[in-house]
């Protein structure tokens, strides 16, 4: 492990000369790819420096404790010092092995969340829009853009489906572990009788694509355009801009039809639509190698239950890590960090162990 943090150090020296390097500058696309190296290394580097801190001070309280004619005072000291670097130390190599571990490549990127409501009839339908109003705030704590890309609003206030982005550096990295089925247990306002109903609704977090990442064929698409229907502003009912696409190879058909405009339409639903078929491949080659994704948390099989939120008991359990949780209200209004913490965490010391 330190000879490769030593070379990591190396290579961070070499990249700090070469961004500020003009003739690089002048080059925006390799210099924008070497800075994203160098933030990347960084912490990493940082850390190192602080491990290497902390083993010379332990080294020069050991020497002290070798000299004889020191004072008992004096030894007391330079013991509890050695014990504190010491689990410094630790600690460090510790945060150390988890910054060296491979990194998800669409961890830095923005996402696209689909919601779903499951079985329970209109139930299921409030239970997405409460999670779809979850995300919304969790995205406003984390002062994220959120942007709805398609939906399917239903009267009763619920939401039958939703589309929507959430544009912010590193939220796939922090939003992948809620793809699942998401289950509610709670009496709905109409029930007469007080029984508790159990619903589900299910979320796909998608990382947003860049063109370069997938390429599509126009050949392959059949795009139909269409007069929207539901709730929508003035002129949206009235005008053929809803949009679908069909990918032929894939079968994936993206519909949009929440702007007045067709050409934003069109452009909403090719950004879903390219999420879809990147999530697909990923999905593929991560099936190659299920041994391995069976030991971790992620963005793992999307009919798993991963959540139940109980309303009598007011507390929410994620079934993956066995954390409960009992600020139910709160975590509907967008406090979800302590949970997403506990995935993250639980997440990398699976993967260290399979490192080791």
């Amino acid at each position: 492990m330190f000879e490769k943090l030593e070379s990591l150090e190396d290579k961070y020296v070499q990249l700090t000369r070469d961004i500020s390097n003009p003739d690089i500058i002048a080059d925006q696309q390799n210099w924008q790819r070497l800075m994203k190296e160098h933030a990347h290394l960084e912490p990493i580097v940082q850390k190192y420096k602080a491990y290497r801190s902390t083993e010379k001070a332990i080294q020069e309280s050991q020497e002290m404790l070798s000299d004889k004619s020191i004072d008992a005072d004096f030894k007391e000291m330079c013991e509890i010092e050695v014990k504190e670097q010491t689990e410094i130390q630790k600690k460090l190599e510790d945060e150390i092995k988890i910054l060296l571990l491979p990194k998800d490549p669409n961890d830095d990127k923005s996402v696209i969340v689909e919601i779903r409501a499951g079985a329970g009839g209109d139930e299921a339908a409030l239970f997405a829009h409460d999670l779809f109003r979850m995300y919304v705030r969790y995205a406003e704590r984390h002062r994220w853009q959120t942007e709805i890309m398609n939906s399917n609003i239903l009267d009763l206030g619920g939401i039958k489906e939703i589309t929507f982005s959430i544009n912010g550096q590193g939220a796939y990295s922090r939003l992948k572990y809620e793809s699942g089925v998401h289950r509610v247990q709670r009496v709905p306002e109409t029930e007469s009788g007080g029984r508790i109903h159990t619903s589900t609704a299910t979320v796909a977090v998608l990382p947003e694509v860049e063109d370069v990442e997938v390429k599509i064929d126009p050949n392959d698409l059949r795009i139909d355009v269409y007069r929207a229907s539901g709730n929508g502003g003035q002129c949206v009912n009235t005008t053929d801009s809803a949009v679908r696409i069909t990918h032929i190879p894939s079968g994936l058909v993206v519909t949009c039809q929440d702007e007045k405009s067709q050409i934003k339409n069109k452009a909403k639903a090719m950004k879903v639509l390219k999420a879809r078929l990147y999530d697909m491949e990923t999905q593929k080659q991560q099936s190659e190698i299920s041994a391995e994704r069976k030991s971790q948390i992620g963005t793992g099989d999307r009919s798993e239950r991963i959540r139940t939120y109980n309303f009598p008991q007011g507390r929410v359990t994620d079934h993956r890590i066995g954390l409960t949780v009992h600020q139910l209200d709160s975590f509907l209004d967008g406090e979800i960090d302590e949970m997403i913490e506990a995935l993250i965490t639980t997440d990398q010391a699976k993967k260290m162990e399979l490192a080791e």
